[in-house]
């Protein structure tokens, strides 16, 4: 039922975790901003119905990841990094080392195939919904929306590294290749 009622607004709420009275979480994204769509109110609380509460994934708790905490986590194997710059991008400016690339695109599908399916295409073990991810990308921007793909999939622990590669890379005083 609270399912049904999300679908009505897809289109119109962009990247909003939607909760009805019982707290259920219903996600509806969207890549049209509210009001775009044709007989569409202004408002986010004039389309909802009253009983559900809006929350922004990004904003509801800290996602970040600082440089030393992401280190800490890459030494203690306690989270799997997931790198979302597409390969070419890797490929000319270098990797975080124990990272695996999913491109932005494909983080979606990717998080629902089994976990032989993931560990053959993307060369590492797919984390389970209750494992630590940190996303990463080349500044934190992929990386975020990567962040709320997770969460709205049902991951619980997922965060991202603001930082990126760039940060990475001077914190390591690497160059790029």
């Amino acid at each position: 039922m609270a399912l049904r009622g999300c679908w009505r607004y897809a289109g119109v709420i962009p990247r909003l975790l939607l909760l009805n009275s019982e707290g259920v979480h219903v996600a509806c994204l969207s890549t049209r901003p509210l009001g775009s769509l044709p007989n569409t109110r202004s408002s986010i609380s004039d389309v909802l119905p009253t009983k559900w509460s809006i929350r922004n994934l990004s904003s509801t708790t800290n996602t970040d990841v600082s440089y030393d905490q992401l280190k800490q986590d890459l030494a203690g194997r306690t989270a799997v990094v997931i790198d979302v710059r597409e390969p070419w991008e890797l490929r000319e400016y270098g990797t975080i080392p124990g990272s695996i690339n999913v491109p932005l695109a494909q983080v979606d599908a990717a998080l629902q195939l089994n976990p032989e399916d993931f560990k053959e295409r993307y060369g590492g073990d797919m984390p389970e919904p209750a494992d630590k991810i940190v996303f990463s990308c080349l500044a934190g921007i992929r990386s975020k929306k990567a962040l709320n793909t997770a969460a709205l999939l049902g991951y619980k622990d997922v965060l991202h590294y603001p930082g990126g590669w760039q940060e990475w890379a001077q914190n390591e005083q690497l160059k790029p290749n």
